[in-house]
């Protein structure tokens, strides 16, 4: 595996990566994107992340699903999923998939940036 990078970022919309990769980039966090479940998981596989924050909600793979195989594959980073909707079922299977936390759409950037840096700096 290469380095080990800061956040990674995957979701479908395009403004909600770059809002959340200049935020990250102000605040000295490292970030990548990815606009998909495979797409992370191919990034997961040649880089290592200190955290994943990843949307719910995507075309073909879902968040909780690439997250399902990110597990599978032996990736142990901590993971934030963003969701626009309070979908207890998938929350559920999340949590059971060893999440962090889940923050709901819209967010304050800010406020998110914040707990980004909190959550890279405590230990597992």
């Amino acid at each position: 595996m290469g380095d080990t990078h800061g956040v990674l970022v995957v979701d479908d919309q395009k403004g909600v990566r770059r809002l959340l990769q200049e935020a990250f980039r102000m605040a000295g966090i490292p970030v990548e994107t990815a606009a998909s479940g495979p797409e992370a998981l191919e990034k997961l596989g040649t880089t290592e992340y200190s955290l994943m924050l990843i949307d719910v909600k995507m075309p073909g793979m879902t968040g909780v699903e690439a997250l399902a195989e990110a597990r599978r594959r032996g990736h142990r980073l901590r993971v934030v999923l963003m969701t626009a909707y309070e979908e207890l079922p998938l929350l559920k299977e999340a949590r059971d998939l060893d999440i962090l936390d889940h923050v709901m759409k819209p967010f304050d950037v800010m406020e998110l940036t914040r707990k980004i840096l909190c959550w890279r700096t405590t230990p597992s």
